[in-house]
């Protein structure tokens, strides 16, 4: 399936960019999705693990709980106060 993932905040400086479309199986997990995010990205890594996730705009916090039919994934870094 490809999602399109929207970086927001100290998770978008980690990535160096806004968004990025990533093919992952029908069956991935959000921990399979932060492991293949994280390939190369040790400050990214740091940060997704402490990141909450909306799924198609639904809060997904369970990182061994598929992503199901889903397009879009937002990853929220903690904001001031969060």
């Amino acid at each position: 399936m490809t999602l399109t993932v929207r970086f927001f905040a100290a998770a978008r400086a980690a990535a160096g960019t806004e968004l990025t479309e990533i093919v992952v199986p029908d069956d991935a997990t959000l921990g399979d999705l932060e492991r293949v995010l994280s390939i190369g990205q040790p400050d990214l890594a740091r940060v997704l693990a402490r990141c909450s996730y909306l799924r198609d705009a639904v809060a997904l916090c369970d990182r061994s709980r598929t992503l199901g039919n889903c397009t879009t994934i937002d990853v929220l870094p903690p904001f001031a106060g969060g």
